[in-house]
């Protein structure tokens, strides 16, 4: 146990020297690195907090017509936008609610991209710095042991500042793609449930309307129910028919 702690130790101790050596540009770096995964995990909790890979798409459509069995994040997405009365409500329903869910992960993995682009320019700018202390060290030294030392200072602030940024920017790039097309995944599904729910409104509100037709006809006295031919009335007949005898009979 003695040997590992020493072990790691000296491992932080080098890790201290590269960085010094590696000058000003490794604080920009770093700002960067932390910005960068510091959102990207900010992404991943947040994706995996709205549960939308975890229930099953036969379960979440049972909760459109059952809300007693609502639960979880997509459950409480399901309520908001099922309480609208109507098409154009519901369609603002789900307007306010990508507005809400997508554009913040739209932000984040924007801020990401930047950030993947600006850590190998910062190394770059770092090794740019160490060359240019390199020459100046060339240009006033004497040839000595402390010409030689700025020399070798350059070229590992040089070296060092461009692999940090490589080091950020790479394993960057492969987890901003991930989460990137999780976040297209979780687009997807709310363009699935807002197709599902605004058909499964159409329906509701075309069987209202035609129970409130046939509840309409029904009250009106001589109308007939929908579907059924109208009877005739046998008096109304009887009547038309003595009037026609009539007519007849007269010169």
């Amino acid at each position: 146990m003695e040997a590992v702690f020493t072990r790691a130790i000296e491992i932080w101790d080098r890790a201290i020297a590269i960085w010094v050596a590696g000058g000003w540009a490794m604080i920009a770096i770093a700002v960067i690195a932390l910005l960068l995964f510091g959102l990207g995990v900010h992404v991943f909790l947040r994706l995996q907090e709205t549960g939308f890979q975890s229930v099953p798409e036969s379960r979440w459509r049972r909760w459109i017509d059952h809300p007693e069995e609502r639960a979880g994040y997509v459950g409480a997405q399901i309520a908001f936008v099922t309480a609208a009365r109507d098409l154009d409500e519901i369609a603002r329903a789900f307007q306010e609610l990508r507005a809400r869910e997508i554009a913040p992960f739209q932000r984040d993995l924007r801020v990401m991209k930047v950030c993947i682009g600006a850590a190998p320019l910062v190394g770059l700018f770092g090794t740019v710095t160490g060359m240019l202390a390199t020459f100046g060290a060339l240009a006033t030294g004497s040839g000595g042991d402390q010409t030689m030392a700025l020399i070798a200072a350059g070229i590992s602030e040089a070296l060092i500042t461009t692999m940090t940024g490589l080091v950020v920017a790479l394993p960057g790039l492969f987890f901003q793609y991930q989460l990137a097309r999780k976040h297209e995944r979780y687009k997807a599904f709310l363009a699935h449930m807002e197709t599902v729910c605004t058909q499964n409104l159409y329906r509701r509100l075309g069987v209202e309307r035609a129970a409130s037709a046939a509840r309409a006809s029904s009250s009106v006295p001589g109308v007939a129910e929908a579907g059924t031919p109208a009877q005739p009335d046998p008096a109304r007949a009887r009547a038309k028919q003595a009037r026609g005898a009539t007519a007849a009979a007269l010169p």
